[in-house]
């Protein structure tokens, strides 16, 4: 149990002088909070024109809802020991975790507030010309390195064990793969695609497949995923991307980081259908997007491939016809956790500004539209499509 949430700004810069030797004794410190607040309190504490760094500390509950919805401490140190394990395989990519304190359930991190959040970036058109190599070069390494091709059998399980995270898990597993399936009253619907909405849930076809991806989420332990790898928790400059916020963080199926991923930069191609701007400078950076697309899965596929030909341990796992099978495998489950992003994004609890920025409703529900009959489509011939190139023709006959 949390020993106390800190008191006021004086407990939060004590906390980060006793932990960190960043900051000249007599230096002046400033706290403020930052982040949505949804469910941790997020601080920075920055010497003015100086160095910063930030402080996350969980409550034993979702904040803005209060002790109804209780959530495990433990997420707090699954986030600090994620971190500092993807920073052992990716370390460019991951802020540096200074402290962790296990009483007061609270981090001290790297601040990478000098990047924009890349939903922002997204948003606004932002071209980042190394992101996708970036993003496809961590996912690789992090997840090749906690999988079974890398580890033998006792640091494998003593890993799984480690990152049991059954309350953030549970979130998940609800708003992806149950309210966006049925009238459930978290979801959050405008009111235009109601229509489009009540039809996917009488879908039985899809449902089944839905079932199959949650089954797959519950019982494949493949790697260790950072969890939630949506656009919001990616933060970018030009030449610089860090990954945050991994308290989601447990060992499932390689393809629902890969495909969490994909999805958000195919919500912001629907949503760039009717942001604002002018028409041809939207379809220009939705030709920008699907190229990312391409230029992700080459960097994610090619570095996962090199990893399993040169540091796979295992003997028999070390078979060239089985590594194309497996990367096949993470393919097709990637589209799949891709389109249950698409669809959970548009009519679940979890918006997002790429289509929630839409002001007029009926634009905006045409945009949503695209992206639930994206979703569905990506969901249902995942098996079907086995490639980039596949990829892009069935989004583009989508489009026309």
């Amino acid at each position: 149990m949390i020993e106390h949430k800190f008191h006021d700004d004086a407990a939060i810069i004590a906390f980060v002088r006793r932990h960190t030797r960043l900051f000249a004794e007599d230096a002046v410190l400033k706290v403020s909070e930052i982040g949505d607040g949804n469910i941790n309190f997020v601080y920075r504490v920055a010497e003015p024109g100086g160095a910063s760094v930030i402080v996350k500390q969980a409550l034993p509950y979702v904040r803005i809802i209060g002790e109804g919805w209780p959530l495990s401490l433990d997420r707090n140190r699954i986030e600090a020991e994620a971190l500092v394990l993807e920073a052992e395989h990716a370390g460019d990519w991951v802020p540096e975790v200074y402290h962790y304190e296990q009483p007061l359930a609270a981090i001290i991190m790297e601040d990478v507030g000098d990047h924009q959040n890349l939903r922002h970036a997204l948003i606004a058109r932002r071209k980042l010309p190394q992101l996708a190599e970036h993003l496809g070069l961590f996912m690789a390494r992090t997840l090749f390195h906690t999988s079974d091709m890398h580890l033998d059998a006792h640091q494998k399980k003593d890993l799984v064990k480690r990152f049991i995270n059954p309350d953030l898990c549970k979130i998940t597993e609800d708003l992806f793969f149950l309210d966006p399936f049925c009238d459930h009253e978290r979801n959050a619907i405008n009111p235009p695609l109601r229509p489009v909405a009540e039809a996917l849930w009488q879908d039985d076809l899809l449902k089944v497949e839905v079932a199959e991806l949650k089954y797959a989420f519950l019982n494949r332990a493949e790697a260790l995923l950072h969890g939630d790898l949506h656009s919001g928790s990616i933060f970018v400059t030009e030449t610089s991307t860090q990954v945050i916020d991994p308290e989601f963080a447990y060992f499932g199926p390689i393809g629902f980081d890969v495909g969490s991923l994909i999805g958000n930069l195919l919500l912001n191609w629907c949503g760039q259908q009717r942001l604002a701007g002018d028409e041809a400078e939207r379809e220009a950076w939705r030709d920008w997007l699907l190229v990312q697309l391409e230029k992700l899965w080459h960097h994610f596929s090619r570095e996962f491939s090199r990893l399993m030909r040169e540091a796979t341990t295992d003997p028999t796992l070390q078979n060239e016809h089985w590594q194309q099978r497996r990367l096949l495998q993470i393919w097709h489950d990637s589209l799949g956790y891709a389109g249950t992003e698409l669809i959970r994004r548009t009519i679940g609890l979890a918006h997002v500004a790429d289509l929630d920025m839409i002001d007029d409703e009926h634009q905006r529900a045409q945009a949503e539209a695209m992206a639930l009959h994206l979703g569905r489509e990506l969901i249902m011939e995942r098996t079907r499509i086995n490639s980039m190139e596949a990829l892009v023709d069935l989004i583009c006959q989508l489009n026309d």
